[in-house]
C-alpha cells in the first residue's frame, strides 16, 4: 500500500502568512492539495489553482505532489511590475 503524502499549502497575504499542512493519498495533485487545504473557502477570491508553485516553481493544478511539498498560492499583482517602475521613475 503507498504511504500517504504529508504536504503544506501556503498563501502570503500583506499582514500575514496561512499555511495548512495536509495529508492526501497517493497519487495526489497540486490542486487536490489546494482544495484539502480549505484556503480557497477561507480567503475567496484570493486562491487561484493555475497560480501555484512547489518551492518557487510554477506548476500546474495537474502536477503530482510528493511528501514534504510545499505548495505556494500566488496573488495577483496589485500593479504591473513595468508600471510600477515607470510611476517611480516619474515617466
Amino acid at each position: 500500500m503507498d504511504e500517504p503524502l504529508a504536504v503544506e499549502v501556503v498563501l502570503a497575504l500583506p499582514d500575514r502568512q496561512l499555511l495548512r499542512r495536509v495529508t492526501l493519498p497517493a497519487g495526489a495533485t497540486v490542486a487536490d492539495a489546494i482544495a484539502a487545504s480549505g484556503l480557497a473557502h477561507d480567503c475567496p477570491g484570493l486562491v487561484d489553482p493555475d497560480r501555484a508553485g512547489i518551492f518557487s516553481r510554477r506548476v500546474t493544478p495537474q502536477q503530482a505532489v510528493r511528501t514534504g511539498d510545499r505548495i505556494e498560492l500566488y496573488r495577483p499583482l496589485a500593479l504591473d511590475p513595468k508600471e510600477a517602475r515607470r510611476r517611480r521613475a516619474g515617466g
